[in-house]
């Protein structure tokens, strides 16, 4: 663990400047995709962006229509149970609020990238979905994918993933970086796991249960708890590494 430094302010800007840093390799491109509040990130083989938009709008209306049936699925802050007949978007979040004790609303940005990323992924073996820094990724190659724990001074670290780990997802959770509610007070938390619904879900029950540096010890039987593959995480200027995340500088 590093030495502990002064809190930083929080940063709840809605310029996404990270994603200068998300430059597509050869042969691929990067677009964006905005459908009402689901702003995503692209790089793929091709430029999919009327396919990818038309996919979101179906997602969401899935999941707006559900949530006009059952009002109690989008604010809760505990496991929702859904019925079998439910869309697939609405099952997801259920089944991965539910493996990490957070409401199904936890899982729903990891959700859409990994369900769009699925999607396309036979039209492009190369895709990675960012969504507000959930990022599902399927690659034929080796990817480096940073963390941001400080959007003032960029991402210095990041998480090396060999070619043969995918299908991968990286998720985070912070109390301090965006307006997504944390019960906690960690500057940040990273989850890894194959399952992007999953890896949303336990980064925002992560960071929930991230108070001080005090409670990094725990994080790393909580990541196994969850399922997860590996684990980030970082309180009071001290970070704790868990799992398959082999950090490099940037």
């Amino acid at each position: 663990m590093s030495r502990p430094r002064r809190p930083q302010a929080v940063h709840t800007g809605t310029a996404r400047d990270y994603r200068g840093a998300l430059r597509p390799s050869g042969g691929e491109t990067a677009f964006q995709v905005v459908v009402e509040q689901t702003d995503l990130w692209v790089v793929a083989r091709k430029d999919l962006t009327r396919e990818v938009a038309a996919w979101v709008t179906d997602l969401r209306g899935q999941l707006k229509a559900y949530m006009a049936l059952d009002p109690a699925f989008g604010p809760s802050l505990a496991p929702v149970a859904v019925p079998a007949g439910a869309p697939e978007i609405v099952q997801a979040m259920s089944r991965a609020g539910a493996a990490c004790g957070v409401g199904p609303m936890a899982a729903v940005a990891g959700t859409i990238a990994r369900m769009v990323a699925e999607r396309f992924v036979d039209e492009s073996p190369d895709i990675l979905v960012e969504n507000g820094g959930d990022i599902a990724m399927f690659s034929t190659r080796p990817r480096t994918v940073g963390i941001l724990a400080d959007p003032a001074g960029g991402a210095r670290l990041g998480v090396r993933i060999p070619a043969e780990d995918f299908p991968c997802a990286l998720c985070a959770s912070s109390a301090r970086i965006g307006h997504s509610l944390s019960l906690g007070r960690g500057e940040l938390a990273v989850a890894r796991a194959r399952d992007a619904s999953l890896a949303d879900a336990a980064a925002t029950a992560l960071c929930n249960r991230i108070r001080d540096a005090r409670d990094l010890p725990d994080v790393a039987e909580l990541a196994r708890r969850f399922g997860l593959d590996g684990v980030f995480a970082q309180a009071e200027g001290r970070v704790a590494a868990w799992g398959r995340m082999e950090l490099v500088a940037l």
